[in-house]
């Protein structure tokens, strides 16, 4: 009887021995498309410097860079499998394979100004969108990153919605993109953002649109450095993690993560939203853009709205829409 307690004993402290090991040993695997310099890769390591701090246990991380692991697409594949990617910034269009509602939040002229969309992610007016993409893709959002203000980029200049009119142009996958600016005269393309370069230099398509940071990043400049303010979107950009991973997690290390990813997204649209206009200074100081003022912007808004209507409607999110454009 004592041989077979003291077995049980030291199986018992075997078993939650492994336990401790393995609570102690978490790490957590990360991926960005770009460099240490990009807002994105900051507020990752800010995000990562913030769970160690409020987690009493043992957690690393293993951020690969530089798209190592691939492009954004890719991501939301290993996040929805629960492979290679534990944690990211993703823009929502790229999130639509799975979760057709996701998109809403970062559509064209959603937002009026840079306090109208800070109000909106700093609420909880996108919980149900959070909510449809758990259940849909397996993808947890925990906080959110943006404020890039993104403008049309082209191998030529556009100034005006006469020079729009069939401007063929990558947009991304998601349908309201490409809805988007097919209102307002433009033929969009949804092209693989890794092909984007070569396909400006090899005519396929004029140009496309995309904030300051990453033109600047990837070089974009070299084959569309005529930057056109249509000022269309100001960007929102999810802290993401693998809903497998975050809930196999310790419940202690979960708190931590929810609260460090939104102290980590506030840092980082602070980030991006101030750094915007200095970076197309930058570039436009260095010769490499030329920058262009939009007439037409308020037709294109007109242009655009029914758009916004219809495809909330279809998605039953007319109400979501309405709290957002009311904030």
């Amino acid at each position: 009887m004592i041989n077979y307690t003291l077995k049980a004993l030291a199986t018992s402290a075997i078993v939650l021995a492994s336990v401790s090991v393995a609570q102690a040993d978490v790490t957590l695997r990360g991926a960005s498309m770009f460099d240490e310099d990009h807002s994105f890769t900051q507020t990752l390591r800010e995000f990562e410097r913030l769970v160690a701090e409020k987690y009493d246990g043992d957690v690393s991380f293993d951020l690969r860079l530089n798209g190592e692991l691939g492009v954004e697409s890719d991501y939301v594949t290993y996040l929805n499998q629960g492979v290679a990617v534990d944690y990211t910034i993703l823009a929502p269009s790229n999130m639509a394979v799975f979760s057709e509602s996701i998109p809403l939040m970062d559509m064209p002229f959603l937002f009026r100004d840079l306090e109208h969309w800070d109000a909106v992610l700093s609420s909880d007016a996108f919980a149900p969108l959070e909510a449809d993409l758990r259940e849909a893709a397996g993808i947890v959002i925990v906080g959110y990153h943006g404020g890039g203000v993104r403008n049309l980029a082209s191998a030529e200049p556009i100034t005006s919605m006469e020079e729009l009119a069939g401007h063929r142009m990558r947009v991304m996958g998601a349908p309201i993109q490409a809805q988007t600016f097919d209102a307002v005269g433009a033929a969009p393309s949804a092209i693989a953002y890794n092909e984007v370069y070569n396909a400006i230099q090899t005519g396929v398509i004029a140009g496309f649109e995309n904030e300051a940071a990453s033109i600047q990043n990837l070089k974009f400049y070299e084959v569309a450095p005529h930057i056109s303010l249509t000022q269309h979107t100001i960007t929102v950009r999810p802290i993401v993690m693998s809903a497998a991973t975050f809930d196999a997690l310790p419940a202690d290390l979960q708190d931590a993560i929810v609260m460090a990813g939104a102290e980590a997204g506030a840092f980082g649209r602070a980030l991006e939203s101030g750094a915007d206009g200095e970076i197309l200074q930058e570039m436009e100081a260095a010769g490499q853009i030329v920058i262009h003022d939009f007439e037409g912007r308020e037709q294109m808004l007109e242009l655009v709205q029914p758009i916004q209507d219809d495809y909330a409607e279809s998605l039953g999110a007319t109400e979501l829409l309405m709290n957002v454009r009311g904030m």
